[in-house]
This record gives structure tokens, sequence and C-alpha cells, in this order.
């Protein structure tokens, strides 16, 4: 069995990754992921990533990634809100897995890390959203994730669809 290795990256470690992370973006997206785009266009995949990195060098965002064989299959971003009076709360947003790497735990294991990371960072509110029915939903649900409603017609898929938007939290203990 390969290892997988876990690690936060800096601004510039995620510049010089920027083609693997585009890969596993794009390779979810191509399996009709619903996660902000519609189609597999490299330019504006590429574009997020680029804004990534700024928010990373900024301090607004922490990235997570794991890597098989020292190539990054797997992503998780944790985004500090920047409202004072959400400075207590963290979304989690990009929690994507290469499809050559599904079924490994990579998933829950880059959610937990993320989690952690919140905690350690006094976050003791945790927020995200998800297509609703998608198998993302019940790996939330098994972490303990709580739903708190779903938005209808809330984002296109890939096909052109609307679909529904299950939004979810989770009350962490800060340090501990």
């Amino acid at each position: 069995m390969t290892t997988i290795t876990y690690s936060l990256l800096t601004a510039e470690e995620a510049a010089k990754g920027q083609d693997e992370l585009y890969n596993v973006l794009s390779a979810c997206v191509a399996l009709g992921a619903s996660i902000g785009f519609v189609s597999n266009e490299p330019a504006p995949m590429k574009q997020f990533w680029t804004g990534v990195i700024a928010s990373l060098a900024s301090g607004e965002k922490r990235l997570l990634v794991a890597r098989r064989q020292q190539k990054i299959v797997g992503t998780v971003i944790v985004e500090f809100c920047g409202k004072p009076n959400g400075s207590h709360r963290a979304e989690i947003a990009k929690l994507l897995v290469h499809p050559d790497a599904r079924r490994q735990g990579i998933a829950r294991e880059l959610l937990g890390r993320a989690e952690r990371l919140a905690e350690q960072e006094g976050k003791t509110l945790l927020v995200l959203d998800t297509r609703s029915g998608d198998a993302a939903e019940q790996l939330y649900l098994a972490q303990g994730w709580q739903v708190c409603g779903q938005i209808p017609y809330f984002a296109l898929s890939t096909r052109g669809e609307p679909e529904a938007t299950t939004v979810m939290y989770k009350q962490v203990t800060a340090g501990v």
C-alpha cells in the first residue's frame, strides 16, 4: 500500500504545486463534482488557485494537501472569517480527492486535520456547504457535522441543472 503524507502549504509551496492543485480540481470537476465550476475550462480553475495562493500569503486561508508518491492527490482549505463578529469561525472548502486516489481515507483524514487546524487557530465554529445527497454529505455527517438547512437551486451542476446544497456546521472546543 502506498503511503499518503499530509502537509500544510505556504503560499510559496502552493505556487510551486499549482499545476498539481489544478489537476486535482480538474479531475473532480470532470466527474461532475459541484465545487464552484460548471465546466473543465482551465483558465477559471487556474485563476481560482492563484486567488487561494494570495489568500495563503495574507493569512486568510490555510491549505492542507495529501500527497501520494510526492504528488498532490487531495486538498482542503480552511478559510478564516475576516469579519469582527465572525472571528470565532472558519469555513471548510474544497475538500477534494483525485479520483485515482479515492477510497483510502484521504478525505476523512484531510477533514480531521482541517478541523484540528481551525481549533488550534482558536476557532470554535466550523461551517461548510455541500451538494445535497452527495457522498461528501455522508462523510461530514459521519464525522459529527450537523445539518442546519438546505437551499434549493443553489448551484448549477456541470450539466447546467440547478442543484440543492446542504449547509452544515460543527462546534469545536478551541485549544483542546
